[in-house]
């Protein structure tokens, strides 16, 4: 059944009736929902319901993977209870984008509003988000933009152009056409503004209310009308408004204080009460990564230690038991795709996992072999090396062009490229002569080869010898670091463009 609630507001002209659904019998619950599970695209919604029934407010996060003060924000309230209303938080909605610290690796999904393609795993995703908008009453899209909203121009970084600190709407009031039902979202965000600003001492810092004017063949932004809130305002008549913390601010943590301050003011204004939201931003940090080796071994590891294997050994990764639940994801490198928990792999040579928090890479294990074959029963887990130091980056000179590479990342340069390596940075102080950073694959003197390759010259395109790449194909090749004979880190540089059939 359906049932018509007020939105309770303090401006005495704002009368907005909204509808929501009301479930028969209703009772507080959290439907947890996950689509493409074990995937670089996993998505996870939450459905939440309160106590006393009223009005649903959607919140996507991440639906840009180099925004984290979104998806951080929105993370907070997938645990929260509801005394009043409901809440559908996809904290997520981009987790592709996100661990790969990209906008979006095959375009912004934010645009994908207006399209339908099948075959397109972001638009199938689109398609989802579009369904839950069409269960809410009112939409917040959590962003992180450059600059800061200025109704007129002052310099580069205050101007109409630039979208932090702001709520965005796309009109001021909207009165829909076939009901004559006037929204006045404006009035909304305004409000919402003067709340939260009053919380804000730093004024550079404090929200304004950004119309981009995308109902109007005028406006400044037409590409606007491909996104989330335009499509929710069009096609489902609910407000819609897009949070943007500023990218400037050099917190996430400031960040994230600020949308759940927006998020929070937005619950009042829509009469969505809370009974007790989780407000914490801990440092990622692995309890154990658990492993299971040919179907029937469990092995628990923790961060930095070595699981031994014999070559052809199937290794699944179970599970990653850390202080966060959500945004996780474990690469076995030179494997798979970016996400591959859950997928059995065979192993044919030494490689490692790289945990991930979001983008993040908190955590790595170490898969070797042993001289001895490794059978049932004995020792999985060689002793850790914790007197040693851990791979932190290694910079390159990519054509001239410094590139700082973290530890357990890929590269990707174009095939011809010259590298060189130029310093390894690690979490404890060098080891000197005992520290070797080497290009598998590469020679850098054919009459006396250390295997230390620091400070050659490395053309991509000629005498890397391709058996040594992770592929085989020439395609990808490992820079292993060393400390004591010990690895303690590596880097995967991916050579982009046309290679030639035969190789060394």
């Amino acid at each position: 059944m359906r049932r018509i609630f007020s939105l309770r507001s303090c401006i005495p002209s704002l009368a907005l009736l909204l509808v929501c659904q009301v479930a028969p019998g209703f009772s507080a619950e959290t439907v947890h929902k996950t689509y493409f599970e074990n995937t670089d695209y996993e998505l996870h919604v939450y459905d939440i319901r309160g106590y006393e029934p009223g009005l649903t407010m959607m919140i996507i996060g991440g639906i840009q993977g180099n925004e984290p003060g979104g998806y951080l924000a929105a993370d907070l309230y997938a645990d929260i209870s509801l005394r009043k209303g409901n809440l559908i938080v996809v904290p997520r909605a981009n987790f592709h984008a996100i661990l790969l610290n990209q906008r979006g690796p095959n375009g912004d999904m934010n645009r994908k509003f207006a399209l339908r393609r099948d075959t397109d795993t972001e638009t199938r995703i689109v398609e989802i988000l579009k369904e839950l908008i069409s269960r809410s009453d009112v939409l917040l899209n959590l962003h992180d933009g450059s600059g800061f909203y200025r109704e007129e121009y002052l310099d580069e970084l205050h101007n109409p152009m630039r979208f932090g600190q702001s709520i965005i709407a796309d009109a001021d009031v909207y009165t829909i056409p076939d009901s004559g039902r006037v929204l006045r979202l404006g009035d909304i965000a305004r409000k919402v503004c003067s709340v939260v600003n009053a919380m804000i001492p730093e004024e550079n810092y404090r929200f304004k209310f950004n119309n981009h004017n995308t109902v109007s063949q005028g406006t400044m932004h037409p590409e606007q009308r491909l996104s989330a809130t335009y499509y929710s305002l069009i096609h489902h008549r609910i407000p819609s408004f897009g949070i943007e913390s500023s990218k400037e601010i050099p917190s996430d943590e400031i960040k994230v204080r600020h949308k759940r301050m927006v998020i929070n003011a937005f619950m009042n204004e829509f009469d969505i009460v809370p009974e007790n939201p989780k407000i914490l931003v801990e440092k990622p940090v692995l309890n154990h990564l658990i492993v299971v080796i040919n179907g029937t071994e469990r092995v628990a590891l923790k961060d930095g230690e070595t699981l031994l294997l014999n070559p052809g050994d199937q290794v699944t990764l179970e599970h990653i038991d850390m202080n966060y639940s959500r945004g996780l994801a474990a690469d076995i490198i030179g494997l798979g795709g970016i996400n591959d928990l859950g997928k059995p792999f065979t192993i044919e040579y030494p490689t490692r996992v790289v945990i991930r928090k979001d983008s993040f890479k908190c955590a790595s294990v170490k898969l070797a072999f042993t001289k001895d074959r490794v059978v049932t029963g004995v020792p999985r887990v060689a002793e850790l090396a914790s007197q040693l130091p851990r791979l932190e980056l290694l910079a390159i000179l990519v054509d001239g062009r410094r590139v700082e590479v973290a530890d357990g990342a890929t590269l990707e340069v174009p095939l011809g490229s010259v590298l060189e390596i130029t310093d390894a940075v690690l979490d404890k102080p060098s080891y000197g002569k005992e520290l070797q950073v080497n290009f598998k694959g590469f020679v850098g003197d054919l009459n006396y080869n250390t295997g230390e390759d620091r400070g050659y010259k490395i053309p991509t395109d000629q005498g890397l010898l391709r058996r040594h790449s992770i592929d085989g194909r020439g395609t990808d090749y490992p820079i292993v670091v060393s400390c004591q004979g010990r690895e303690i880190g590596r880097v995967v540089v991916h050579l982009a463009g046309q290679r030639t059939p035969a190789g060394s």
